[in-house]
Order: C-alpha cells, then sequence, then structure tokens
C-alpha cells in the first residue's frame, strides 16, 4: 500500500461519516469510524487540504467538523 491510497482510505472514510451529516467533534469521528485519533486526524487533514471540510465553533468553544457543500 502506498502513502496515497493509506491517507486516502482515512479520509473517504472521515467523509463517508461527514456526507450528509452534521458536523462532528474528533471524538464522534473516531467512534463512528472506528479509526485511532491520529488516523481521523490524518483523514481530516487530507480532506481540508482538498478544500472538502470546514471548521464550525460551537458556543463552548469546541471545534467540530463538517463537510464542505
Amino acid at each position: 500500500m502506498d502513502s496515497d491510497e493509506f491517507f486516502g482510505a482515512k479520509a473517504g472514510k472521515v467523509w463517508k461519516v461527514l456526507h450528509g451529516a452534521d458536523s462532528k467533534t474528533l471524538t464522534q469521528l473516531q467512534k463512528s469510524t472506528g479509526l485511532t485519533l491520529k488516523e481521523v486526524s490524518v483523514g481530516l487533514g487530507w480532506l481540508a487540504r482538498e478544500g472538502k471540510i470546514r471548521l464550525v465553533r460551537s458556543g463552548n468553544s469546541q471545534v467540530k467538523f463538517k463537510l464542505v457543500e
């Protein structure tokens, strides 16, 4: 497996969870994808690099992630 496959697979799992869903925290993404925190972060980084994700800040200063539509 090359690096594109490795990182792309993590991004794909994160994308599937966020597709059509409300924004989610890192912890929610970790639980929903079955990935480790580092793997979720890798997936988010990949999606951010592609301009497919945005940050959403809630009232309690918690950061959530949402797909760009």
